[in-house]
């Protein structure tokens, strides 16, 4: 743990933090606009954008039949909000896993904003002027501010993304775990900040089922509504709807919780896990990092999604019963007195930062006890740490193994170049005549069992979020996948696995060559499945499979022309060796292919490539 200055520790002053939190207000009793814009303090080049929580309804935070207001997030609108590795667009059922899950009401609602040219135009003209944009927004204004934010993320150069920052006020949860994990990977994760009062009802909201709150939230929300003749009413205030309202999300909050702090423990809760099968347990999760207003001036500041989910959790438990008379008022009157409360906060710059959680002490000492943590809620806080740092000490391993897999690829290079003359490593490998066969098979076999751990780890989220991204890695796996790849597809067709598996590319291409061949492709922005070069053989064995049947061929007329254009694409962009025309099983394909199927591509190159026979 640590203390410093908060505008220190964000990269983003004070003053533009009070600035935020007062047009994000200011917003928010402006519902009819669809933004307000204003610069920040004197000498600052920050310009702040705020958004308005809008109409307050039910259907302004749950829209849909679904009991939490979630959908699968359009990935034309936010290409990154997703798993790289683990999405699969051949494979419909696995899409839930891999993309991430998002609140469709907020989301309906920037569609609508990023419709207005103004806004774009707005910001282009801070850009233009090399100064940074502060998205905010108040309640769900600031759920509206951080899709907004990362829909410029998205569309800007890497160059630029600095200047886009993130500032929110009492904001619900906006979606699932996968949008923590993709920002991370992007290193997006440190442009969106969110503060929360302790006792604040907002935040949590979107952790409890619709239909086990509908009657109290509907009764609590003129209370929000600037527009409604009962805003800041005392009587809703204080009234027992907003007492039940609190019990009842703090009740799905606490199965929430429960259920993530037993995954991170590695112990399940075998009751709870049989409640939960029964329980609809929301989806939100938090993302970015997180200011806990603490009430009584001083500020926590935690960048540990997991972390954040119990505090959201534990913060709001009660001390006594003699709380439960004051905590109706304050779950409603906290999400309108932010400015108040970060005024005073700044002020007294007495902030407390989470650098270890794993080492957390279970006893008071002073950190979290401002925020009124029992043993219970330390023990959860603490696994979140132990837990994110299990994940970069699984990183640590695999680093530690790249020598390996350099001198194991080392050992394959040299295999490689042995063939050059006699056809290529590929149709050699698939024969295993020579000693030098075998060598390069336990070389692979080596290979193939440090990737397949890698891969399955990042299926569970075991390792950093940002691992898919780390420029070294992408181009080790790059590497790893050229180089192994065309060794696998020979073996599988060496043993005739297509008869008992299917198509390498539909049932035998393993992960660990779909993971890295995303990672390329999302490294450089390209379309899924574009850079399947290492693959190319497995389509060659298939149309090969065929070349006596001459009808069957001209049936696969579409698929012989596309490999000869995408090889030859290939090659010209340098992704692929031209000596792979010098291959046998190429030659052999291509002497049997009727003229008509042969392109001009292919014909060029081989009658470049020189000394080639081929028919």
């Amino acid at each position: 743990m640590g203390s410093e200055r908060l505008g220190e520790m964000l990269d983003i002053g004070e003053e533009t933090i009070k600035k935020s939190c007062s047009l994000a207000l200011k917003a928010h009793k402006s519902p009819g606009d669809p933004f307000l814009v204003e610069n920040s303090a004197a000498g600052s080049s920050d310009v702040v954008i705020s958004f308005p929580a809008g109409t307050w309804t039910v259907g302004s935070l749950f829209c849909g039949e679904s009991d939490f207001g979630e959908a699968k997030v359009d990935l034309e609108l936010f290409p990154s909000l997703k798993s790289v590795g683990n999405y699969d667009p051949a494979k419909p059922e696995e899409i839930d896993f891999a993309i991430a899950t998002i609140n469709q009401a907020f989301v309906d609602k920037v569609k609508q904003i990023l419709d207005n040219s103004q806004l774009k135009i707005k910001v282009q003209e801070a850009i233009t002027a090399k100064k940074r944009i502060i998205f905010t927004g108040h309640s769900t204004g600031g759920a509206i501010a951080a899709f907004v934010t990362i829909w410029f993320l998205e569309n800007c150069s890497k160059e630029i993304s600095g200047s886009f920052f993130c500032v929110t006020f009492g904001s619900p949860l906006i979606g699932d775990h996968i949008i923590s994990h993709a920002l991370r990977r992007e290193n997006w994760s440190e442009n969106f900040i969110h503060f929360v009062m302790r006792y604040d009802i907002v935040p949590r909201i979107l952790l409890a089922p619709l239909s086990s709150i509908r009657q109290e939230f509907e009764k609590i929300l003129p209370f929000f509504d600037p527009s409604s003749s009962e805003y800041m009413s005392q009587s809703i205030g204080s009234s027992q709807a907003a007492l039940d309202l609190f019990t009842k999300v703090m009740s799905s909050a606490s199965s929430v919780a429960s259920s993530a702090a037993s995954k991170l423990m590695g112990s399940p809760n075998l009751l709870l896990e049989t409640v939960t099968k029964f329980i609809n347990l929301s989806p939100y999760k938090p993302f970015g990092t997180y200011i806990f207003c603490t009430g009584n001036g001083k500020l926590v500041v935690l960048k540990n999604p997991e972390a954040v989910l119990q505090l959201l959790f534990f913060t709001c438990q009660l001390n006594n019963d003699t709380e439960r008379a004051t905590i109706a008022s304050k779950c409603l009157n906290q999400h309108l007195g932010y400015y108040d409360e970060l005024e005073g906060s700044l002020d007294m710059q007495s902030v407390t930062c989470d650098d270890n959680l794993e080492m957390l002490n279970l006893a008071s000492d002073g950190i979290f006890d401002d925020l009124g943590l029992s043993a219970r809620a330390r023990q959860c806080v603490r696994a979140a740490g132990v837990f994110q740092k299990q994940k970069q000490e699984n990183k640590v391993k695999f680093d530690l193994k790249k020598g390996k897999m350099e001198e194991e690829m080392k050992n394959l290079r040299a295999y490689q170049g042995s063939n050059e003359d006699n056809g290529g490593y590929y149709d050699a490998f698939k024969l295993q005549e020579v000693r030098r066969d075998f060598e390069a098979n336990v070389s692979r076999l080596e290979l193939a069992a440090i990737w397949d751990e890698i891969t399955e780890m990042l299926k569970k989220y075991d390792l950093p979020d940002e691992f898919e991204a780390i420029s070294d890695w992408v181009k080790l796996g790059t590497e790893f996948r050229h180089l192994v790849e065309p060794l696998d597809i020979a073996n599988f067709y060496r043993h005739g696995k297509g008869k008992e598996t299917g198509v390498y590319m539909k049932r035998g291409r393993p992960k660990r060559y779909k993971y890295t061949q995303r990672w390329l492709e999302h490294e450089k922005k390209l379309p899924v499945g574009s850079r399947g070069e290492s693959c190319f053989w497995a389509e060659l064995e298939e149309l090969h499979a065929l070349s006596d049947n001459l009808q069957a061929v001209n049936n696969e007329k579409k698929r012989v022309l596309d490999l000869q254009e995408q090889v030859g694409k290939w090659i010209v962009d340098g992704v692929l060796s031209k000596d792979v025309l010098k291959s046998p099983t190429f030659q052999a394909w291509w002497s049997k292919l009727p003229v008509g199927l042969k392109t001009e591509t292919i014909s060029g190159l081989i009658n470049g490539a020189g000394n080639m026979q081929v028919g």
